[in-house]
């Protein structure tokens, strides 16, 4: 499965223990992981100003993805569904090249028919167990 995590996932996955720490796993070994250009930026400013991680250490980060994930381009997309340009943007590029969007950003988990499945990490978690 081509999964595509968003940066609030990808934060938690690597700055905490617990279960986006253990999909993050789970996708990098059985499944296929995507991020984007837009969240990778998104990632670097929050590790760096929120979470106040060492620039050596994000650049680390940075490079650990960019090895063993695909990285889509970024793409500007017009307001989609009422989301802010980020979460647009973020979508735009998840559904250009993969089958399911992981986020706990509740915009884009409330979006009505969208054009991929869209799951919180506790819903992937869900999937595998189901697909088991």
């Amino acid at each position: 499965m081509k999964v595509f995590f968003d940066t609030n996932v990808l934060v938690s996955a690597i700055a905490t223990r617990g279960l986006c720490a253990d999909i993050f796993q789970v996708v990098l070994v059985e499944h296929d992981l995507f991020v984007s250009e837009t969240v990778l930026t998104e990632l670097r400013r929050v590790l760096t100003r929120k979470l106040k991680v060492s620039a050596t250490t994000v650049d680390s980060v940075e490079a650990y993805l960019r090895r063993y994930a695909t990285v889509v381009p970024s793409q500007r997309s017009s307001s989609h569904q009422g989301l802010e340009a980020a979460d647009a943007a973020v979508f735009a590029e998840a559904a250009s090249a993969t089958d399911v969007l992981v986020t706990g950003d509740r915009a884009l988990l409330e979006l009505k028919k969208p054009a991929l499945r869209v799951v919180s990490p506790r819903g992937l978690w869900e999937m595998f167990r189901k697909a088991t």
